[in-house]
């Protein structure tokens, strides 16, 4: 039986149904109990409804998950019965989930959409609500266009729900686990037998997220040797945020640099992102390892589609393009860019800066577990190769791809003055331009195609790009250049820029 959710009809109430909803590069994201609320979830989960009924494909259904923040599995509910009040059937995880399974579920089931609860890397006080299209990928940006209209329209109005168990009782709901349907799914682009039976020790730090036991579990059974930190469920993610980045992980970090382990993967708070280090503890950059994984697709594995990469990728794609005859593609920051663009170009790989790498053989979608199996496999090839231990396979890969440091800073400000801050500044940053990068003379200059920042470039390659987060109250400033000395000098005449020092 039906119900209906319109709220208490107090001004607080009405205030928080007219909250403006927008979908940055990855989902929308917010704090929760501020403007994260139940009846915007609910809100939401109205829109995607709406938006499947449009097209005539309730009948497909739609595929839920949820990550380990807190009350994650309540707010899918609280969605999930919305779609079901809309007479949509639904596929709903049996437990927190890493986020490209959901993707996974869509594809294998061809399902209308998909709908996660997770804020990804965001601090653990926040929570989001993520759209997969029926591709598997992130919901593109004309999907997206469609559901904000659809939210901002169903402001106010009554939201049919149904109850979740009556609904279950009724035969709407489907629950499932991916574990087994997915080993076999990679299987069939990796040989699992093949990593289970190297002698390795590897460290594995999932930070408290969904992803946790995943990779222990699909490389059991065999002579590999793995360890995996923080496998037990925290929302407060230890105190940092769930990025696979320094100081986040520096406790993997430095049991690495015991000298214990040959490797260390890293993943984000809900396992669609990845990280990496070495024997001895060095974290290698998210730049490193899309250039890392362009190398073992051509060298190893001798593919030669299309790669695409997002505006703050490395330009090592470009020289190991040249090297092995692959295109390069560049798209605006977020997947919702990139996974469209794999598809249109047929495209072996796509990457953006912040950890996020899918596959043309596997999803269009990123997937943390995936891409940190992918890097095993690279590291055991370089073994047999005589680049072991992983340090010299990553200095192999300068040698071809050439020199590349990269740091990234977050200048954070506050939600309140956030929005005319970067109505200002993106006015304002083209006047203030550098004139030289670390000493070398700024050549170009790039405003982003999503009007939401600018790239600077030098004459020897080097770049600092200056970015107003879709997702957070910060702007990010990012770089690459030949040297750390260059790379810190050129972050410092970023921050002064956004700063207005």
């Amino acid at each position: 039986m039906s119900g209906t959710q319109t709220g208490s009809g107090s001004p607080a109430s009405a205030a928080s149904e007219a909250t403006q909803i927008v979908f940055g590069t990855d989902g929308w994201r917010a704090k929760i109990a501020d403007d994260y609320t139940f009846v915007n979830v609910r809100r939401c989960a109205q829109a995607v409804a709406e938006y499947v009924i449009a097209r005539g494909e309730q009948s497909k259904g739609i595929v839920f998950a949820y990550d380990r923040r807190f009350a994650s599995e309540h707010f899918a509910a609280a969605a999930a019965e919305v779609v079901l009040g809309h007479g949509i059937p639904i596929v709903f995880a049996s437990q927190a989930m890493p986020t490209q399974m959901s993707s996974f579920e869509v594809v294998q089931r061809k399902a209308a959409a998909g709908i996660v609860i997770t804020a990804s890397h965001n601090p653990w006080t926040d929570n989001g609500f993520k759209i997969k299209s029926p591709t598997g990928a992130a919901a593109g940006p004309e999907m997206l266009t469609e559901i904000e209209g659809l939210i901002a329209a169903g402001a106010g109005k009554a939201i049919e729900t149904r109850p979740f168990a009556d609904a279950e009782a009724a035969g709407l709901v489907e629950r499932y686990d991916s574990f087994n349907a997915y080993e076999k799914f990679i299987g069939t682009n990796l040989d699992l037998d093949r990593l289970r039976a190297a002698d390795v020790d590897l460290l594995v730090d999932p930070l408290y997220g969904s992803g946790a036991t995943w990779i222990p579990r699909l490389l059991a059974g065999g002579r590999i040797r793995v360890t995996e930190l923080h496998s037990e469920r925290n929302p407060y993610f230890g105190g940092v945020n769930p990025e696979p980045i320094p100081p986040n992980v520096n406790e993997a970090l430095a049991t690495l640099a015991n000298g214990r382990f040959d490797l260390g993967v890293l993943l984000d708070g809900d396992a669609d992102r990845s990280g990496l280090a070495d024997e001895r503890g060095n974290f290698i950059s998210t730049l490193q390892i899309y250039a890392l994984l362009m190398y073992y697709l051509a060298e190893h594995r001798g593919l030669r589609a299309p790669v695409v990469k997002t505006v703050n990728e490395t330009s090592m794609a470009e020289r190991l393009g040249e090297r092995y005859g692959v295109a390069v593609y560049e798209v605006p920051v977020g997947f919702k860019y990139v996974g469209p663009k794999m598809i249109e170009t047929g495209a072996m790989m796509g990457g953006e800066e912040s950890g996020g790498f899918g596959f043309g053989m596997h999803l269009p979608e990123r997937d943390g577990i995936f891409t940190d199996l992918m890097l095993l496999d690279l590291f055991l090839r370089e073994r047999e190769a005589g680049r072991w231990p992983a340090s010299k396979a990553i200095a192999h890969l300068h040698e071809i791809a050439g020199p590349s440091s990269y740091r990234r800073v977050d200048v954070h400000f506050d939600r309140a003055v956030y929005p005319a801050l970067k109505d200002r500044l993106l006015v304002e940053l083209p006047q203030r331009a550098p004139r030289d990068l670390a000493g070398r003379p700024v050549v170009r200059t790039q405003t982003l195609s999503t009007n939401d920042g600018f790239k600077f470039f030098a004459d020897d390659g080097s770049w600092l790009l200056v970015r107003f987060s879709g997702t957070e109250p910060l702007v990010r400033v990012y770089t690459e250049a030949a040297s750390v000395a260059a790379v810190d000098a050129n972050l410092v005449a970023g921050e002064a820029i956004v700063r207005g020092g």
